[in-house]
């Protein structure tokens, strides 16, 4: 994508949500983390399902804690690999009550010691609970950061540092959401809806993809010509 193509790709994904909203459901910046460490290799619909009774009992470090690593569990059974997601949470809850006092840290080098938190985690928690203009690359900001140009990388840091330095100042603190939005509903993995994307005009991915029913017919397979059996002569 064009450097100058960027700002208008931004313009027109704000007009179209000018205040783009995480899935993940909360109640505060503590059940915020444990959300978003859930949800990892899960659906944002899938983590709902498990923390909407959870965090109608438990949404303090200390109600974790006491609630414990089997009881939670329990909550959690639904979500992929929750184990050790269930462990990881017990633990970060324990670190929070034993050394922050309660409360989630607001920088990304502190938040990252944290079991089962890592950068993405991290700049997540920053971005909703804290609105710091951080961008963090899941699947969908690493895709849409090849297909279209924005920025291409082969690395989700690699993605990260280009969308920071490429995404203007004036959109940054919104863009993650724009971003994730984009790649679930329009900019899929498998065929975007080029047809009614927004930004197709800016966007380097070749070809697009067309309306249902428009797409053009494979060309049928030539048949193999039939050769014909000779009989053998006789004397």
């Amino acid at each position: 994508m064009r450097v100058k193509d960027i700002p208008e790709f931004y313009a027109r994904l704000q007009a179209l949500d000018p205040e783009p909203k995480g899935e993940l459901n909360y109640v505060n910046s503590y059940t915020l983390l444990v959300a978003v460490v859930l949800s990892a290799q899960a659906t944002d619909v899938g983590v709902n399902k498990a923390t909407g009774p959870l965090f109608e009992i438990v949404d303090t470090p200390e109600k974790m804690v006491t609630l414990g690593e089997a009881k939670l569990k329990d909550f959690i059974k639904t979500i992929g690999l929750f184990n050790s997601k269930a462990k990881n949470v017990i633990a970060l809850s324990n670190i929070l009550v034993e050394q922050y006092d309660s409360t989630v840290p607001e920088d990304r080098e502190t938040l990252e010691t944290l079991p089962g938190v890592g950068r993405k985690t991290a700049n997540v928690v920053l971005n909703i609970a804290f609105g710091h203009p951080t961008i963090a690359v899941d699947t969908h900001l690493f895709r849409i950061g090849n297909r279209t140009g924005i920025a291409p990388g082969k690395t989700p840091l690699e993605v990260e540092l280009k969308l920071e330095k490429r995404t203007p100042q004036e959109y940054m603190q919104h863009a993650h959401h724009w971003l994730i939005l984009h790649g679930r509903y329009l900019c899929k993995a498998r065929k975007p809806d080029c047809w009614r994307c927004p930004v197709d005009d800016l966007c380097n991915f070749k070809p697009k993809t067309l309306p249902p029913g428009q797409e053009p017919a494979k060309p049928r397979a030539k048949a193999k010509p039939v050769k014909k059996k000779t009989r053998a002569k006789t004397k």
